[in-house]
């Protein structure tokens, strides 16, 4: 079964299923002794994976993998394909709920990267300050 999506369609899915997340992992063969990395992804069941790859397709760029018990991930963590692909289409195509707030503080950390302003204290500490923002609010009721 072929599975195409539109932007309208995608931006609904992705309120709902979507995750912006950075990942601040120590690495000592890094400058600063950590490593951070951008990541999106959206997780189904994995009878719902024909979704995910309709997403890959779509987009051109990230991976459909298993990620825990019956679920598959899609997942883009290039930073060139964050910054040329993922971020102008959300840009473009504005998310209608709180999972906005989130993608707007994503984008500037990953801006912050682009920039390579987390390779230095400030930076790094102004990168886990915005990465403490993303997905916070899912938390809220």
């Amino acid at each position: 079964m072929t599975t195409i999506l539109n932007a309208e369609w995608i931006v609904g899915f992705v309120d709902g299923e979507g995750c912006f997340h950075i990942d601040i992992n120590k690495n000592n063969l890094m400058k600063l002794g950590y490593q951070a990395l951008p990541e999106f992804t959206v997780v189904q069941h994995e009878s719902d994976v024909q979704i995910l790859n309709a997403l890959k397709a779509f987009w051109k760029c990230g991976v459909v993998r298993k990620n825990h018990g019956n679920r598959m991930c899609y997942r883009v963590r290039n930073l060139n394909h964050l910054q040329t692909i993922i971020i102008p289409f959300f840009e473009k195509h504005k998310l209608k709920t709180k999972k906005r707030i989130s993608f707007e503080r994503f984008r500037s950390a990953v801006l912050l990267m682009e920039k390579k302003e987390h390779l230095t204290l400030e930076g790094l500490d102004k990168l886990r300050k915005l990465r403490e923002g993303i997905n916070s609010l899912s938390n809220l009721r």
